[in-house]
């Protein structure tokens, strides 16, 4: 492993001229800045992390805390997490991937232990335990997701209550009335997870507005989960022709049951997915869907991190607009025009 002294011998100056380039603690000139970087380069030097560390106070890692749940649709948190850490390696931080279910524990390992300069948290509930703590420490801190009270907190999310509120939309352009909302796993209703819960917020309260009536049902996913489901919807609103999903497991097994039962999609019923585009593109009929924005949720985050670190951040919310993209999946209701 090459040394800081042996880079310091190439470049022809002394070590601690080799590390306030690296650091930028001092004013150094153009060209002996130009002759160390270059050494380092030559030589493949890498500056000890641990060293590092201890001179700058900084640990140049961010914790990302994302707890991998049974019930959550786990690629679309690991897209998430793919964005995070990349924007992050761009700004010369790594990423320490925090995957239990420790809750407010892990605020404390982290903020308590130095292993982080800064969190970004995850699978945000509308009365998550995680906030206080948040709030009272000095450590830079995003949420991907919403609490219920966002004040003194920086927060970044697709705006769900929008997205509720454009499916119901665009089925009512269409001439439904009567619309079914397949959700997420009760027990993600249960911990009162945010997303979900002002998905169905947004969505009843447009509802309302439009005149639609509206039947919302958990769903574990799988099959025989949403063979009951749908039974239950069926049996409880016969007149159902709108279909809301928002659980990327029932997607395929819903499509399987109408085809079975005989319901054409979409000349009997439409159905709109809220999920990443790959799952509404690949499905047996082409779905209209409000993507998730993983990508750019993910450098949101990083960014307005990044700029707590820099000493000009500021708490805010930020909502991503929703977009909703028509394919094969929604058409008029039966009867309507």
């Amino acid at each position: 492993m090459v040394t800081l002294a042996e880079v310091a011998q190439h470049a022809g100056v002394s070590a601690s001229t080799v590390s306030y380039v690296l650091s930028g603690k001092r004013s150094i000139s153009v060209g002996t800045r130009q002759r160390v970087e270059q050494s380092i380069q030559e030589l493949g030097y890498h500056p000890n992390a641990g060293a590092r560390a201890l001179a700058s106070s900084r640990s140049n890692i961010i914790a990302l805390m994302i707890p991998l749940r049974t019930d959550m649709y786990v690629p679309v948190m690991m897209e998430i997490a793919i964005a995070v850490a990349t924007n992050a390696r761009t700004h010369g931080y790594d990423v320490l991937l925090l995957t239990g279910e420790e809750g407010p524990d892990a605020v404390r390992r982290v903020t308590g232990s130095g292993l982080a300069d800064a969190m970004i948290l995850m699978d945000v509930e509308l009365d998550d335990e995680r906030m206080p703590l948040l709030r009272d420490t000095d450590q830079p801190s995003v949420l991907i997701g919403l609490p219920a009270d966002t004040s003194g907190l920086t927060c970044v999310d697709l705006d769900f209550g929008a997205t509720g509120g454009l499916c119901a939309e665009h089925l009512a352009l269409l001439g439904h009335r009567d619309i079914a909302v397949i959700g997420e796993a009760p027990a993600v209703y249960e911990r009162h997870t945010g997303f979900a819960e002002r998905t169905l917020d947004g969505l009843r309260s447009r509802s309302r507005e439009l005149g639609l009536r509206v039947l919302h049902r958990p769903c574990e996913g799988g099959f025989d989960a949403m063979s009951l489901t749908l039974a239950r919807i069926f049996d409880e609103r016969p007149g159902t022709t709108g279909f809301v999903v928002q659980n990327e497991s029932a997607v395929e097994p819903l499509l399987a049951l109408l085809r079975r039962q005989g319901r054409a999609v979409p000349e009997d019923v439409s159905v709109i997915a809220i999920c990443p585009d790959q799952v509404a593109t690949q499905a047996s009929v082409r779905l209209t869907s409000v993507a998730i924005p993983a990508q750019e949720m993910g450098r949101h985050a990083v960014e307005q991190l990044i700029a707590k670190l820099d000493g000009h951040g500021k708490d805010e919310v930020v909502l991503i607009a929703p977009e909703l993209t028509v394919r094969a999946s929604t058409g008029p209701a039966p009867g309507a025009g």
